[in-house]
């Protein structure tokens, strides 16, 4: 008997048709797969968050909470049979916004936007090898800047649309745009505001992927050697000019660039404040890196050369998937620690369950509740994902001139 999966008989079918037939019949079976996952409209909800999430998030006690909700003062927490007290995103938010408002002066600025004088910061994620952990680093970043007050456009800028999946867009079937209408040299050009968003997240906004980004890669050397478009010389500006646009409507991009060094992520880059580079701890990948830093170095300088203005302000190599009980992998780790150690983050994203079977169903773990898990699987690799982007969060900070 046939299986579902395999489709009607393809023995007379070219390579091209099959593998075309094929595409079309996992995409039909994935959204089938988030039709009963998030009824009835397919849109992405967001489960409540515990009082100890909540007081991480905000970064008070959960006393501080607990006192404010007997006070009736702030939003009205959803409480279980059991006395158990959860907040929506959005109650998040609200006691943020009482907290900035209410708290003794000279305290901590609960609601982290902006202020006169900083710069947007686009934040890079990049890596040349694909299975870096590059998605995962970007999209648990951007949820979690947006989880503690920030403003976040997230940008997906790989075809292969991982980022967007994960936010509960299947981009062939919701025919939504990406960063390339904002990019592209004709007249159909569009406005990065006619391409972004909104997510399950309160304060993070997305532009998804699709695989029209591919397009860019064509078009851009066919303009650059055109007279008649001479702005393909000067590609490297293109994601910067768009993102003056909303400019005032962010704090914090966060990129995900493709896992291959192409005009995408050239032009990333030139937008770019500061890059994260993931690194998985193994020789082969480090080989890897070696050649991806060579070619990079290259052709930036090439490009710096033709009038990009390079402003990072940072740029930090990340460990992921790391396995501390792997000797190979400490070595690996401990290697790169002393080659460059103002440019490693002291945390590091370790390899966990956790975060591959919550993938399984198109989630982050700042989604998944930890009943779903062996619990100290969980917190070890909630743990490790807050300490890595609690760093990056303070070298934003940092370059805003902040003390934290």
């Amino acid at each position: 008997m046939r299986s579902m999966f395999e489709g009607p008989d393809q023995s007379d079918l070219n390579f091209d048709e099959i593998i075309l037939q094929q595409g079309e019949l996992i995409s039909d079976k994935l959204n089938m797969l988030r039709m009963e996952q998030y009824p009835p409209n397919a849109k992405k909800s967001l489960r409540q968050f515990s009082l100890a999430e909540t007081a991480y998030f905000l970064g008070v006690t959960q006393s501080n909470i607990k006192k404010l909700h007997l006070e009736g003062k702030g939003p009205v927490p959803t409480t279980s049979q059991s006395g158990r007290r959860t907040y929506t995103a959005e109650q998040m938010l609200e006691l943020r916004q009482y907290l900035d408002k209410h708290g003794r002066s000279g305290s901590k600025q609960y609601v982290p936007h902006r202020r006169v004088g900083e710069e947007l910061q686009v934040i890079s994620v990049v890596n040349f090898k694909g299975g870096s952990g590059k998605t995962t680093t970007a999209s648990h970043l951007a949820q979690h800047l947006a989880l503690t007050g920030h403003r976040v456009l997230a940008i997906d800028l790989d075809p292969q649309a991982s980022l967007t999946a994960l936010h509960g867009i299947q981009p062939e079937l919701d025919n939504v745009p990406s960063l390339y209408e904002c990019l592209r040299y004709d007249d159909d050009m569009k406005s990065i505001r006619d391409v972004i968003l909104r997510t399950n997240f309160p304060g993070l906004d997305i532009i998804p992927a699709n695989l029209e980004l591919q397009e860019y890669e064509y078009d851009t050397p066919v303009a650059a050697s055109n007279p008649g478009t001479p702005e393909g010389k000067l590609f490297f500006t293109r994601i910067s000019s768009a993102l003056n646009e909303v400019d005032g409507d962010y704090d914090i991009v966060v990129i995900d660039c493709p896992p291959q060094l192409g005009y995408l992520t050239l032009t990333a880059l030139t937008a770019s404040t500061s890059v994260l580079i993931t690194v998985h701890p193994q020789m082969l990948d480090i080989m890897s890196m070696s050649q991806f830093l060579l070619m990079l170095g290259g052709i930036m300088g090439t490009i710096r050369q033709a009038g990009a203005e390079m402003k990072l302000q940072w740029f930090r190599y990340l460990v992921t998937r790391y396995e501390p009980t792997d000797g190979p992998q400490q070595q690996m780790v401990g290697f790169m620690q002393a080659m460059f150690p103002n440019q490693m983050l002291g945390a590091q994203m370790l390899k966990s369950t956790a975060v591959s079977d919550a993938g399984i169903t198109k989630q982050t773990l700042y989604e998944v509740d930890r009943s779903q898990f062996i619990r100290k699987t969980y917190d070890r690799a909630v743990d490790s994902l807050n300490a890595v982007n609690e760093e990056v969060a303070s070298l934003v900070h940092q370059a805003w001139g902040r003390r934290s």
